[in-house]
């Protein structure tokens, strides 16, 4: 029994959709690089005459709106979760600085118990943020 031997075809990739899949990756990472992943809680910032500004990395937020709720890094947290945040932001970076950012009606017993809490941890690089008055 005579084998025949098979010739070779040509290999063809269809082109014709590859510019479909273009246009939907394309439109993917167009949507992806829209995300904004920094959490904020809505609040109206106090003003000051001189402000100092500090770089955005490697910072704690702590969020206080007007009826005394506390967000870290736009997360809900109560006073027990701002300690433990702090303890171990201090234990493995203690260089990162805490910010304070409160609405202008929030009553000061608010910001004062985040602030009593930092004073029992000892921690010094704090940074009160507010609106330039400018």
């Amino acid at each position: 029994m005579k084998l025949r031997r098979r010739t070779h075809k040509d290999f063809n990739i269809p082109l014709s959709s590859m510019s479909d899949v273009a246009f939907l990756l394309l439109i993917f990472i167009m949507l992806v690089s829209l995300i904004n992943y920094r959490r904020e809680v809505k609040i109206e910032y106090p003003e000051a005459e001189n402000a100092l500004r500090t770089s955005a990395e490697k910072n704690l937020e702590i969020w206080i709106d007007k009826e005394g709720r506390v967000y870290l890094d736009g997360i809900p947290s109560g006073p027990q979760g701002v300690e433990d945040a702090v303890a171990e932001i201090y234990r493995s970076a203690p260089n990162t600085r805490i910010h304070i950012i409160a609405d202008r009606d929030t009553p000061y017993t608010h910001v004062n118990q985040v602030i009593a809490t930092l004073q029992l941890l000892q921690y010094r690089v704090v940074s009160f943020v507010v609106k330039d008055s400018r």
